[in-house]
């Protein structure tokens, strides 16, 4: 079924300073490199390349998404003791021309993580 409205706007920025990624309050994932999506009608969406995370708390899942703006979505759940974020985070590992920069990244469902940032060093 074709979408009547225009194509969202997708813009992709480095998100200034080092953002921690934490999972029931151990760190899953830091990053002075990573991205901010900003997508019409979405909240921002924070990118961390796959370097910056701790693999050990990430366990890939049979889901998968599509978006027809950035492509086929494969899907990571976090484990850490006591807790489990199923699908909790998702990768583009082929995404569309257009949003390239997110190849190799892993983004987090806000709800299932909290973020913090730290400011840049001066």
């Amino acid at each position: 079924m074709k979408s009547s409205g225009p194509s969202p706007v997708i813009t992709i920025a480095e998100q200034p300073g080092c953002l921690l990624v934490k999972f029931h309050g151990i760190q899953v994932a830091a990053s002075a490199r990573a991205l901010v999506l900003l997508e019409t009608n979405y909240p921002p969406v924070y990118y961390v390349p796959r370097e910056d995370i701790e693999e050990k708390y990430f366990a890939r899942t049979d889901h998968t998404s599509y978006c027809p703006y950035k492509g086929d979505a494969s899907y990571f759940s976090l484990q850490v003791p006591g807790h489990e974020g199923a699908n909790a985070v998702w990768s583009y590992e082929d995404p569309k021309v257009s949003v390239e920069q997110i190849r190799g990244y892993l983004a987090f469902y806000p709800d299932q993580v909290q973020f913090e940032l730290l400011d840049a060093e001066v």
